[in-house]
């Protein structure tokens, strides 16, 4: 068995990857942690998460230097599930220890860390360990995983957006100069755990945030190898992500040449194309792991519109987590 610890555990993320592992035959929890002063600390993950009773019933630790000694010392591999300041932290002296580190934070996403002041807000303090970590997209860079040991585990944005656009990508059909504009709706609890007037029951509405400003949109457009137009939006919905984007596309670009694109994902059982006519909705995917996509092709126009929907706390950050978790370790996956 290989004993993984998630640090972070409370949050929704950290939470369900929790529930995940404990739920996985080749993986066992090796400790949930929280910040040493977290008012959760000493309680059962259970009791923040009454589904979870019978499932993790495992308490809440602080994260004091001399339990971190005590993770490093008895755990294969430690999952980050935490602000991204704090991942980039505590990264060194957990590879240091010989984990294996899986950061669902944005803390090692990027290999420039001047990036990190201008859409995160704090210089990177380790910023030679970026050239170290390996992107997490699975779906994508799964033979990359298991011979590094700090791999990032995608943004939630991203990964929808990414599965969608990288097969196009690949296959040239992308009109040149040309942005593709992702427009992008996500439950609330992609906002996190903590109260905040803007998620309160009373204030959700639909409403686009972060405009030509939010960190995902470096990240997408990283891995995508081109610019893009991103624009979030926070829906009044739990969970879910629905990304649909628009794209140019090159004169003559058929219906054949896009579908032959999208065959990356034939036997996929994680990422599926939808039959002709169909459109996923954010209810098809909720608890799942699976991303779902469809397209169409205006070929007078040249215009292409692609819909991305997936589970922003499943294959958007833990059952992500967990398949690279998996990967890594040579294990069969699941989630």
């Amino acid at each position: 068995m290989t004993t993984i610890a998630v640090i972070g555990a409370s949050g929704y993320a950290g939470a369900t990857l929790a529930k995940l592992i404990a739920s996985s035959p080749a993986l066992t929890l090796g400790g949930l942690y929280v910040s040493e002063n977290s008012l959760d600390a000493g309680k059962p993950l259970s009791q923040l998460y009454p589904g979870m009773l019978g499932v993790v019933d495992l308490p809440l630790q602080g994260l004091s230097a001399q339990a971190l000694a005590g993770l490093c010392a008895q755990c294969d591999g430690v999952a980050l599930a935490t602000e991204h300041l704090v991942s980039a932290s505590l990264v060194p002296q957990l590879l240091q220890a010989g984990l294996s580190v899986f950061d669902l934070s944005g803390g090692h996403r990027f290999k420039d860390a001047a990036i990190y002041p201008t859409y995160y807000g704090f210089e990177h303090p380790h910023p030679a360990l970026l050239l170290e970590a390996e992107y997490g997209l699975v779906d994508w860079y799964a033979h990359t995983l298991k011979g590094c040991k700090l791999i990032a585990v995608p943004g939630c944005y991203p990964t929808a957006s990414l599965l969608a656009l990288k097969p196009l990508k690949q296959a040239g059909i992308f009109q040149e100069s040309t942005m593709p504009v992702i427009n992008a709706v996500s439950g609330v609890s992609g906002a996190g755990r903590k109260a905040q007037l803007n998620t309160h029951l009373c204030e959700v509405s639909l409403t686009p945030y972060g405009v030509l400003g939010h960190r995902h949109q470096p990240e997408i457009e990283t891995y995508l190898g081109q610019p893009v137009v991103f624009t979030p939006h926070l829906g009044n919905f739990k969970r879910g992500i629905l990304a649909t984007i628009t794209c140019q596309v090159k004169p003559g670009t058929t219906e054949a040449e896009i579908a032959e694109a999208f065959e990356i994902y034939q036997g996929s059982d994680k990422v599926k194309l939808l039959p002709a006519g169909s459109w996923p909705k954010v209810d098809d995917v909720a608890g799942s792991d699976l991303c779902l996509l469809a397209w169409k092709l205006d070929s007078q126009r040249n215009v292409l519109v692609v819909a991305s929907a997936i589970d922003n706390l499943m294959k958007g950050a833990a059952s992500q987590a967990l398949e690279c978790i998996n990967i890594h370790f040579g294990h069969e996956v699941y989630s």
